[in-house]
């Protein structure tokens, strides 16, 4: 049922219940991770205004009530804005990003910017090309907005995920960052404080206040997620995705441990490494 058919009081209990649910059933699994992500990795500070990034998805609609319940909670001073972009979204896709967030009481600042058009026209890397598309955008009207920090919905799969596929298919050790200064935004600071939540958590959120957000918006991401049942996905994510999901069958500890591995690097057992776009070998310190 829409917001629109629901009565004011019937809207207000329905908000009520979800926001219940990450502070009593999900306290540990999601919002607990979710305040530990930012303490440990100090995500945010006093006088912070954060541009809250909602794709329309199960992650960015979750990462955005969990800043609401920590805003509620007043124990940070900081601000929000919950900043939507539309790349070229459908019709049915802008009508769910709506109700769901008119459902959790989300004051949307939308936006709209040709982006998948432009992705789309590219024969090669149409995705790397959209998403670096897509955070520029969202850096620029974050800033004009007086945001100092963009915040997206990573969550620890997509972290393990992408440490994985950096080294099959990169040959490079590379992990997701917590947090990352701007390059291109002065002043400008990304962070992803799902950092430590499991997508399955995530989705038993979803499922346990029976919420339905955008599954993808791309028909590139579309056609892997059908292709991903057959076995012939174009998509390396989600061929690592099921990869890892093979290996836990004999390892139950192999996301844990790829996520332990991020912070348990021995420099002086490391061939090589680079800082800050400077490459070090083990030669330098061998006769140390």
């Amino acid at each position: 049922m829409t917001p629109e058919a629901l009565s004011e009081e019937a809207l207000l209990k329905r908000r009520d219940e979800i926001e219940r649910s990450l502070r009593k059933k999900f306290k540990s699994d999601i919002f607990g991770k979710f305040v530990k992500a930012i303490v440990d990795y100090e995500l945010l500070a006093p006088g912070d205004h954060v541009a809250v990034c909602i794709s329309g998805g199960k992650d960015s609609m979750l990462m955005a009530m969990l800043f609401k319940e920590l805003k509620r909670r007043n124990k940070i001073p900081f601000e929000l804005t919950y900043l939507s972009m539309d790349p070229g979204y459908a019709e049915p896709n802008r009508r769910l990003i709506s109700e769901n967030a008119a459902l959790m009481g989300l004051p949307l600042v939308r936006y709209e910017e040709n982006i998948f058009d432009v992705a789309y026209a590219q024969d090669h890397s149409p995705c790397y090309l959209c998403a670096r598309m897509r955070r520029g955008s969202l850096y620029r009207h974050a800033k004009e907005l007086g945001c100092n920090k963009i915040a997206l919905g990573h969550h620890f799969d997509d972290v393990i995920e992408t440490v994985f596929m950096g080294m099959m298919y990169s040959g490079q050790y590379q992990a997701m960052m917590p947090k990352l200064h701007s390059t291109n935004y002065e002043g400008m600071e990304l962070i992803r404080p799902l950092y430590l939540i499991r997508e399955e958590d995530i989705i038993h959120w979803a499922g346990y206040n029976d919420l339905h957000f955008l599954r993808c918006a791309c028909r590139f991401t579309e056609n892997a997620e059908n292709a991903l049942a057959t076995g012939d996905s174009g998509s390396k994510r989600l061929e690592t995705k099921m990869l890892i999901r093979e290996l836990k069958k004999t390892n139950p500890f192999i996301e844990s441990n790829i996520f332990k591995s991020m912070q348990n690097v021995a420099l002086n057992c490391v061939i090589s490494y680079t800082y800050k776009g400077e490459r070090h070998s083990f030669l330098e310190h061998y006769d140390e």
